[in-house]
């Protein structure tokens, strides 16, 4: 669901040449009319790209007023040369609309250990600034100028009417492969036209990522990039979000969030299935959590949906070895509806109903329901094919 582009906002998606395929755009260019409060979640990988280190230096802030992302190259393993050249596309971004250096915000994404073309990237930034709009196009412009290996854009966004004023949330993502939990070959930007505190800002961040972005898997690599952004330029005037106001803003943002992380596997590299595995019934979110990750980014959990093979085996073994205590005897079971496993033993299903029900739906639901307590957690993860093998082995020649 998009709602259009929050106020004060403009936009663009360019090709300026980082990538080989001049039919993909490869840079965008972001920029906020007025002093933005700016938040942002970053990978946990020890070995970062230079994006990340410079925004994690600049987030949480409350004057930012541009950001500009290209693909086709991370930027991640350069050295003292990649931070240089980060934080000239960061000045570049910052000149288009007469902001301070320290006022922009740089994300990358593509190909690890190569130097960024910055005669292109430089070019390609005055040729954005030059386009900026804040129509629908535009946004759409943008979201593809961030895409490597995605299949289409990605986009959500929500519109709601708080105290008199609407409010639009406007979201972007990137990710098709190298996902895993604690996000993963993935970018987001979020725009909102929200006044927010910045503790609140980059609260509200940190929570909503955690139950989305955090909650996805692919093939559970964790990248160098991964970051997610939110900008909140309170152009929609007023004092910023309080109370009932903000709890009903941080439903919109995390309806946002959720929608742009489940279209991440959604568009996994050769994936035919997208998996939604709800774990149930832990002692704790941590140990749901353990659980759903384990599951979820098991070679044989994902080639058993990939191959229609109702091997509910492989799932409950790989719940036993996630390092989490539980009763054996307290486990459920069941994928699209069918009950497989009870009380820790199998029970008799038509084998062939279940496959049939996997084959024939892109969308697999796979429910382990545990006796420990009250504490769950919603998972999105693929199959894994010979078509992600391909894909991932043919990236760099």
């Amino acid at each position: 669901m998009s709602s259009g582009v929050p106020q004060g906002f403009r936009l663009a998606g360019v090709y300026c040449g980082v990538k080989r395929n001049t039919s993909k755009l490869d840079l965008s260019l972001v920029i906020s009319d007025r002093p933005a409060v700016a938040a942002g979640v970053y990978t946990q990988n020890r070995v970062f790209a230079a994006p990340v280190a410079l925004d994690r230096a600049r987030t949480p802030a409350a004057n930012i007023r541009a950001v500009v992302i290209n693909s086709g190259n991370a930027n991640a393993c350069t050295g003292d040369r990649g931070m240089r050249d980060t934080e000239k596309m960061a000045a570049a971004a910052a000149k288009t609309c007469g902001a301070k250096e320290s006022e922009a915000l740089v994300l990358s994404t593509g190909i690890i250990g190569a130097f960024l073309p910055m005669e292109k990237i430089l070019a390609g930034i005055d040729q954005a600034a030059a386009e900026l709009g804040a129509s629908e196009d535009h946004l759409v412009s943008a979201a593809r100028g961030m895409l490597t290996t995605d299949t289409t854009h990605k986009l959500a966004g929500r519109e709601l009417k708080l105290s008199g004023r609407t409010i639009r949330i406007a979201g972007m993502a990137k990710g098709a492969a190298m996902i895993g939990p604690n996000m993963a070959t993935m970018l987001g930007l979020v725009l909102t036209d929200a006044p927010l505190e910045v503790e609140t800002a980059q609260q509200l961040l940190s929570e909503i990522v955690d139950a989305t972005f955090n909650c996805i898997s692919v093939d559970g690599h964790m990248s160098t990039n991964d970051t997610v952004l939110l900008l909140a330029n309170g152009a929609a005037g007023g004092e910023p979000l309080k109370g009932e106001d903000l709890a009903k803003f941080r439903v919109a943002l995390l309806a946002t969030c959720s929608e742009l992380a489940r279209s991440i596997p959604a568009d996994g590299e050769g994936a035919t299935h997208l998996i939604m595995l709800d774990v149930e019934g832990c002692a704790t979110d941590d140990a749901a959590r353990t659980i759903a990750r384990t599951v979820a980014n098991s070679a044989l959990v994902k080639t058993a949906i990939a191959g229609a093979d109702p091997n509910w085996g492989r799932v409950v073994s790989a719940a036993g070895y996630a390092g989490i205590e539980f009763d054996p005897a307290g486990v459920n079971l069941s994928i699209n509806g069918y009950s497989l496993y009870e009380r820790g033993a199998p029970v008799e299903f038509d084998a062939e109903a279940v496959s049939k029900a996997i084959r024939d739906n892109r969308d697999t639901l796979i429910v382990l329901t545990f006796s420990e307590g009250s504490q769950g957690v919603r998972f999105w993860t693929t199959d894994l094919t010979a078509e992600y093998v391909r894909l991932n082995a043919d990236y760099h020649t």
